[in-house]
């Protein structure tokens, strides 16, 4: 099987698994006990495998909180600023986010401005940036959902005209997981800095991809998910900066119950799986500038040869400012469903994001190419693939 799907999902790295094994077998201990060997054990285990995520990303170990997944630090933020900013600092109630947000980003906001999610989600593809549908439930808040341009890209300007008195948190992916587009996140970064508003950024598709430092972007949210790093499945972190005088920004808790990750984040920490992160995390760093190179080599030959085969191919995103390894293109005349199902034996790849495989695509609708989406592929290469995985798979695509 030629795995082409790496921003759906990742294996697990080797030394992943064999770091989390001790903490499924022997090593069981609840890391919220207190006074026996087991208890240290795991609580030293959880506070290691912070430090590697700090690491990556330049950040102290106590601005790292662990959550479940991305989706959970996505909502987590949104919903805990904007209830906090809104009902107990009474300091406003507008929130600025994309129209090509992941969708745990985009229904959480449709979710608090009032639209009925369950509705959206089918309807998401005439979802529209001004479009005033009917609100199912007034909650309180206003959202904008900023266009993007031809390239996926929220233009500077376009913040900047959005932006109200009463905006309290903006909310922009860093790297779209369709078409790989990177967003100017630390020019966007100085920008809300100055005007002291909350700037949150789902980075799940970057880490470990694109350089990220916490010091140098003054970015006060980020959302991470393990399994997109060969880390395993069900643990997600969300990154909270400091302020000069080491505190950070106050939210309301999610999930309520227990004072765990300092009260920002309830329930009895998953061992194991932060073990796995951590070490995912720190293979990462440790081998990035091996493996970034590496992707972008297959990267380039895999384009040469789709354009060489298929002369009116058409890639989707940015040339240049995207993601090592994600390419989406889109190849006339020829049925996506049909053609990933042929070889579904041989190559694992898609035709979008994973979270909206049965639905139009609404981020290349977003771009002006909504038309295309039947006959558009992602592929998206990972430090596993070798050269002979490109050739193997540009031969299944031209007999196939």
């Amino acid at each position: 099987m030629i795995y082409l799907d790496n921003s759906a999902t990742t294996p697990i790295d080797p030394e992943v698994k064999t770091a989390m094994l001790p903490y499924l077998e022997e090593e069981y201990g609840n890391p919220s006990s207190k006074y026996y060997l087991l208890a240290e054990n795991a609580r030293r285990a959880v506070e290691e495998s912070r430090a590697k995520l700090a690491e990556l990303i330049n950040a102290d170990p106590d601005e790292i909180i662990f959550t479940s997944c991305a989706s959970e630090s996505n909502n987590m933020v949104i919903k805990g600023v904007a209830d906090y900013k809104k009902h107990v600092e009474n300091k406003g109630n507008h929130i600025l986010t994309s129209s090509v947000e992941h969708k745990s980003v985009l229904q959480t906001c449709q979710f608090l401005a009032g639209f009925d999610t369950a509705i959206m989600n089918k309807e998401m593809n005439r979802f529209r940036p001004g479009r005033r549908a009917n609100k199912i439930i007034d909650r309180g808040y206003e959202v904008s959902f900023l266009p993007v341009n031809a390239y996926g890209q929220v233009e500077k300007e376009t913040l900047e005209n959005s932006m109200r008195e009463s905006t309290t948190l903006v909310s922009i992916i860093w790297g779209n997981n369709e078409i790989g587009t990177l967003n100017s996140v630390t020019e966007f970064a100085e920008l809300f800095r100055e005007r002291s508003m909350l700037f949150h950024s789902d980075a799940t598709q970057v880490l470990g991809k694109v350089n990220i430092d916490v010091k140098e972007t003054p970015i006060d949210f980020l959302s991470f998910s393990a399994h997109k790093i060969f880390g395993p499945k069900g643990i997600g972190a969300l990154y909270i900066r400091k302020d000069k005088y080491g505190l950070k920004p106050l939210l309301t808790a999610l999930i309520h119950g227990g004072s765990q990750e300092e009260g920002y984040r309830a329930g009895t920490l998953s061992v194991h799986n932060i073990v796995g992160f951590g070490k995912a995390a720190e293979i990462a760093k440790r081998d990035k500038d091996t493996y970034i190179p590496h992707i972008l080599q297959l990267e380039k030959k895999l384009k040469e040869e789709l354009l060489t085969n298929f002369p009116s191919i058409q890639f989707n995103g940015h040339p240049t400012e995207k993601i090592p390894g994600v390419i989406s293109f889109t190849i006339p005349g020829l049925s996506n469903e049909l053609f990933i199902k042929k070889i579904k034996d041989d190559v694992a790849m898609s035709t979008g994001s994973a979270c909206s495989a049965d639905e139009p695509s609404y981020v290349l609708k977003a771009i002006g190419r909504g038309a295309a989406t039947s006959n558009t592929f992602r592929v998206t290469i990972s430090k596993n693939e070798k050269e002979n995985d490109i050739n193997e798979f540009i031969k299944k695509v031209c007999t196939s």
